[in-house]
């Protein structure tokens, strides 16, 4: 028995860090990374960025498991307006990345730790409702992968991050004011999927729509 858990909790560890690969995830981290002209800088961006999708999801997540929350007891909705906020935030965190100046950017602990929370705020169903977690039998157990798969995500994304940084890095010192058009390019890119994001869930997906329709992803 200990023998299948255990097996289960690496599963998590290794989901976590294909979680971190999700397209809104790296269009964010990538948003905050790409004027970073340090590798450590970049890893500690998406440290933070985990943590923050982590915490999120061991609060949610775990009253969803403790309170055993079914999926289908989740208003489609709710479900919906969860997801839309991370487009929304998209939006924001673009429009901040071309308005602000780099060292503000580059700088910021609290931005990525707030983008993680959000992206973790929407994906808690998800992930707590997950097979793997039906399967566990213990409360203790269910959090336990939920934070080894919140481990999993924070080495992921800290991967995804140096990857996304360290052409960058090698780039701007080679070209003068490449830097700037990395920030305006990434910062465009986030508004650009932002908006592809809400306008799948508010009219695609049926969120200000009267039968919406919701898959946690």
């Amino acid at each position: 028995m200990t023998a299948a858990l255990l097996s289960v909790v690496i599963l998590g560890f290794l989901l976590g860090m294909r979680h971190a690969t999700d397209p809104d995830h790296v269009v964010a981290v990538t948003t905050i990374v790409s004027q970073q002209q340090s590798v450590v800088r970049a890893a500690r961006t998406g440290a933070l960025w985990g943590i923050g999708h982590t915490a999120t999801i061991l609060l949610v997540g775990g009253a969803i498991i403790v309170l055993k929350v079914q999926l289908s007891a989740i208003p489609a909705r709710l479900g919906l307006s969860l997801e839309f906020a991370v487009a929304v935030m998209l939006v924001v965190l673009g429009l901040l990345t071309l308005a602000g100046s780099e060292r503000r950017v580059v700088d910021s602990t609290a931005r990525p730790l707030t983008v993680g929370f959000v992206h973790g705020l929407a994906g808690s169903a998800a992930v707590a409702t997950l097979p793997q977690v039906a399967l566990i039998p213990s409360p203790l157990w269910a959090a336990c992968y939920l934070a080894v798969f919140g481990v999993g995500t924070i080495a992921g994304m800290m991967l995804i991050t140096v990857s996304i940084a360290a052409p960058s890095v090698v780039a701007t010192h080679r070209f003068a004011g490449l830097n700037h058009r990395l920030r305006v390019a990434s910062g465009l890119a986030s508004i650009a999927f932002g908006l592809f994001l809400a306008h799948r869930i508010g009219f695609v997906d049926g969120l200000f729509t009267a039968a919406p329709s919701w898959t946690p992803q």
